[in-house]
């Protein structure tokens, strides 16, 4: 018999009944509200882009029927104000608890913290869940009590430890909360997910190629684990066709829990095993890191709040960005000259998606090519992505841009033409997308700069007209980047002897050029152990800004957080309310993305080269849960041929830790 409860479900990016911790317990309880807010002001710079909304458009509907087969239909709404939503659907069916399942990117914990302490202030109860990952970043620290910085040791505690994979029962019946009829609520198509006409027909390849909805993805996940896990490993060296789980955009709007997706993945090992096809063994520990690297996403935003805006190691803020939007804007519309770059951005903007070996290309050549600065591509990601994740974003763009301790070397410098030749052997990728290059000979498909002017006749091509040449030669841009990374030693240990007031002793030089890392440092303050709805950071600034050095955080206690920085670094603080126009301190640009290009005009651009964006009707699709990282190319410094290397009178010394 149903309790006398009334609870608010506030739904996110949960999209599902099965395993869903806020809603099972909202229903063992008493009556129910299902609600979704709509409130673009609360995104801020971080407005989901056009494909994201089109995937949130089919996939509210899907919930929306599901629950009301269970007897509550879900409320939608949208609002100028999250916090003055929820308090007119507590107010208009008289709630006492409002439940919601946690999340972890910086925007996310202010507002969060925001709207907990002012319904508690009201007397509202509140409760909130694991329903992301499988482990709260919060009970993940090394022997120290530090936050770990690298991702190997960080997973590595992780499978150290037990995993819960026990799922919350889907209810079998809700219980609607009366008055419901009195909330403001509207339809899908009045929460503007898709704002004019041109989205809607842009978004019809989309439509074909995706299937939207917490069934689909289980559906997804089954295929995947029954067909796609056992040859999983094998896949990573093919961009073109559907080679991977296809997983990502499921997982980031929540449609299918990354609980059931370890649970499966395990049991289909065993069974594998017991079959005697041990060959399952690399592709589930390859499958099992892109897990990883997803929980250590959000573990990465929880511990370091400023990584959307900064780069998590210190020296870094003295690197020279080069603030070029023509250089921008050539990438974003694939006209870089590099077939494969080309194709890879000409996809990702027709499809919102590629495979993550070729994100990875794009973003590397960005940013060590282009030496564009990596919070733009972070940003142009979040715009076009299907699967766009901010947390797994900053993750990704920080690896390549050598922003973390495990990342890219800094250094690294891979050729697209020989990636090219690796991962796209035939061109197939390449014709695909780049119309322009459709009849040129395998020998020249990543290189056509180096074809004999007859083959380019005879193959349509006529370089700098209907297809440009390199925006960079590989030997400039090799110069170029050892160029930035000097700099960014010269400025780095200008500022550090700075500090020194003038009082320089062999002691003080001996850590001058090192990486900055910092470290959270977790202290107990008190045994009193906390309900689990408690179990989440409070920001205690009267801005609600989440101060790194304010967080607090406890599984079993409560703690607080203290951001400490070796050789003195500036202090950081969090992003999601901070002004996005405060300078860098080396080359006074803001954190300013150039705005974009519409619809038309790329399609126009491309068009005036000789070519179309449209691609087949299936997408070609990516790595599951990463955003440009990928960790198994990082094996070695560079593949072999692969890296372009640095001329010897310009090359960069390392610094003492860092020598082999």
């Amino acid at each position: 018999m149903a309790g006398p409860e009334r609870t608010v479900v506030w739904f996110r990016r949960d999209l599902r009944i099965d395993d869903n911790p806020a809603l099972a317990a909202a229903a063992r309880d008493g009556s129910v509200l299902p609600v979704f807010i709509w409130c673009p002001a609360d995104e801020g710079q971080f407005y989901p882009g056009r494909c994201s909304r089109w995937w949130l458009k089919q996939s509210l509907p899907h919930l929306s029927k599901s629950l009301e087969s269970l007897g509550c239909p879900l409320v939608l709404i949208r609002a100028e104000s999250t916090l003055e939503a929820l308090l007119q659907c507590i107010d208009s069916v008289g709630a006492t608890r409002l439940v919601y399942n946690h999340l972890y990117d910086p925007v996310s914990l202010v507002r969060d913290d925001k709207i907990k302490k002012e319904l508690l202030a009201l007397g509202i109860s509140i409760q909130s869940f694991n329903g992301d990952l499988l482990y709260e970043p919060w009970e993940i620290y090394d022997d120290s009590g530090h936050a770990f910085t690298t991702f190997n040791m960080y997973w590595e505690k992780c499978m150290k430890l037990p995993v819960d994979i026990s799922p919350s029962l889907a209810p079998w019946k809700l219980v609607p909360i009366p008055g419901v009829e009195n909330v403001r609520s509207c339809s899908i198509d009045d929460l503007g997910l898709e704002s004019s006409k041109d989205e809607e027909s842009s978004n019809a390849l989309l439509r074909r190629a995706w299937s939207p909805g917490w069934r689909n993805a289980e559906k997804m996940l089954e295929e995947f684990v029954c067909h796609g896990l056992l040859e999983y490993s094998k896949h990573g060296m093919k961009v073109e066709g559907a080679t991977t789980s296809l997983l990502s955009p499921y997982l980031h709007f929540g449609e299918v829990s990354v609980r059931k997706v370890y649970q499966l993945v395990r049991m289909q090992q065993i069974k594998l095993e017991n079959d005697g096809t041990f060959e399952a063994e690399e592709s589930v520990h390859f499958f099992m890191r892109s897990i990883g690297l997803r929980e250590y996403s959000r573990y990465l935003c929880f511990n370091f709040p400023f990584t959307h805006e900064k780069s998590l190691l210190g020296n870094l803020k003295h690197y020279p960005w080069r603030v070029d939007e023509e250089r921008f804007k050539s990438w974003r519309q694939g006209m870089t000259g590099y077939p494969l770059v080309d194709a890879g951005m000409r996809e990702l903007w027709a499809t919102g998606w590629t495979h993550n070996r070729i994100r990875v290309i794009i973003s590397s050549f960005a940013v060590k090519f282009l030496l564009i600065p990596w919070t733009w591509g972070m940003k142009y990601f979040w715009d076009v992505l299907l699967d766009a994740d901010l947390e797994s974003d900053i993750l990704g763009w920080q690896y390549i841009s050598g922003s973390l301790p495990d990342g890219h070397d800094l250094g690294r410098l891979d050729n697209p033409e020989v990636q090219g030749q690796k991962y796209d052997p035939d061109g197939v990728y390449v014709r695909t997308w780049i119309p322009e290059l459709a009849r040129m000979p395998t020998e020249w498909i990543h290189h056509p700069w180096d074809a004999p002017s007859c083959i380019l006749q005879v193959a349509g091509v006529e370089l700098g007209f209907n297809y440009p040449k390199p925006i960079v030669e590989l030997h400039i841009a090799r110069e170029c980047l050892d160029d930035a990374i000097s700099t960014m030693w010269q400025l780095d240990t200008a500022a550090k002897l700075a500090e020194l007031d003038g009082e320089v002793v062999e002691d003080n030089l001996s850590n001058i050029k090192t990486f900055d890392i910092p470290k959270v440092v977790l202290k107990e303050t008190s045994p009193r152990v906390l309900p689990v709805d408690q179990r989440v950071p409070y920001a205690s600034s009267k801005d609600h800004n989440l101060k790194s050095n304010e967080l607090k955080a406890s599984s079993k206690s409560s703690v607080c957080v203290d951001m400490i920085r070796s050789s003195k670094i500036e202090a950081t603080s969090s992003v999601a309310n901070s002004p996005v126009s405060r300078k860098r301190s080396c080359c006074n640009t803001a954190f300013h993305v150039p705005s974009y290009s519409s619809s038309a005009e790329v399609h126009l651009q491309i068009q005036d080269h000789g070519g179309s964006l449209v691609g087949p009707s299936r997408c070609i699709l990516q790595e599951t849960e990463r955003d440009g990282v990928d960790e198994e190319e990082d094996s070695s410094t560079a593949d072999s041929g692969s890296s372009i290397p640095r001329p010897t009178k310009n090359r960069i010394v390392a610094p003492p830790d860092e020598e082999s």
